[in-house]
């Protein structure tokens, strides 16, 4: 599908959010995943592999992107009572991300992630995880009157799938779908497929059926198309998507950039040429947190969004994207 979008430059659009003080107003609230994510850093002078501590998980990483952009954020999840959970916490306080619906469970492990690197940045990767904390935050945890309160005071809730790969995480996080469903919240959502953590692919095919009907924002990768929509193709399912109710989609392109599509249309938004690429862990959060930053920033509701302003929105999530992929770590 092609638009006017495609044929010139879209107007630009501010991604700084301006916060008025004291005000309760919360512009992105993330839930799930806070880990830490060791990150390939070469290797000793006696050749023993190196691995970098970062923070990272995928909603994590959008919450502290929104923030890092002026808008006001926070954070749903759970981590343990341990060293990397205490400097996680501190690490979301420290970078301005409301931590009220953060537990921190003296019962779990906090969830490490190994991260290895190609040469040109591409990275795969090994979780510790069996159960890990990220998994048994409870619907009860995200029932209580504060955390309940944060969620309805938001202007989006965003999620992910890795909250939905085990119990009691998973009936949390619809609970916190219903929560935003009730106060009028929109709901974002990447699938953030992580093969490994699923039992089989049907079952995350599933568990983002289950989702997608909650879903106002939509952000896929190309290689989540097929498991989303049924198709692999970019247009075909950000228009699908569109046709089943979702206001407002958006595929990531890698080194290509990113495909928008709303009820106006779609387009093809470039990304940033020549961008330096030293890790490209957390691209796709860092894109997203600027496409939600722009969005909340042009003021507009959902249903008044066009493709202009879509274009506008994936401008920002690339420009950020690109700040992000020049620098070890996904935040």
């Amino acid at each position: 599908m092609e638009s006017k979008a495609d044929m010139r430059r879209a107007p630009e659009v501010p991604v700084r959010v301006e916060m008025r003080p004291g005000t309760e107003a919360v512009g992105v609230t993330a839930l799930g995943e806070l880990l830490v994510d060791f990150t390939d850093a070469g290797e000793s002078a006696d050749g023993r592999r190196l691995f970098e501590r970062n923070p990272g998980g995928a909603p994590a990483n959008v919450a502290v992107g929104a923030a890092r952009l002026g808008v006001s954020a926070a954070f749903i999840g759970k981590v343990g009572d341990d060293v990397n959970g205490r400097y996680l916490r501190d690490v979301l306080v420290r970078e301005g991300v409301d931590c009220t619906g953060l537990v921190v469970d003296p019962a779990c492990a906090t969830t490490l992630t190994f991260v290895e690197l190609s040469l040109d940045g591409e990275r795969s990767f090994s979780f510790a995880r069996k159960p890990g904390a990220d998994t048994q935050l409870t619907a009860a945890e995200v029932a209580s009157p504060a955390v309940a309160g944060l969620i309805a005071r938001s202007r989006v809730l965003h999620v992910g799938t890795l909250s939905l790969t085990g119990e009691p995480a998973r009936t949390a996080t619809y609970a916190a779908l219903a929560c935003a469903r009730d106060a009028g919240c929109f709901v974002s959502f990447d699938p953030n497929y992580r093969v490994d953590l699923w039992e089989s692919e049907q079952a995350a095919r599933e568990a983002v059926a289950s989702v997608l009907p909650c879903a106002q924002l939509v952000k896929l990768s190309d290689a989540e198309c097929a498991l989303a929509c049924g198709v692999s193709d970019p247009e075909r399912a950000a228009a699908a998507l569109v046709a089943s109710g979702v206001p407002l989609v958006a595929v990531t392109l890698g080194a290509r950039g990113a495909y928008v599509c709303c009820a106006e249309g779609g387009c093809f938004v470039d990304a940033v040429p020549d961008a330096d690429v030293v890790d490209t862990t957390g691209a796709g959060d860092a894109f997203w947190a600027g496409f939600l930053a722009a969005f909340i920033a042009s003021g507009r509701e959902l249903a008044d969004v066009g493709i202009e302003d879509a274009h506008c929105f994936a401008r920002a999530g690339n420009e950020n994207a690109a700040r992000c992929i020049a620098h070890r770590g996904g935040m």
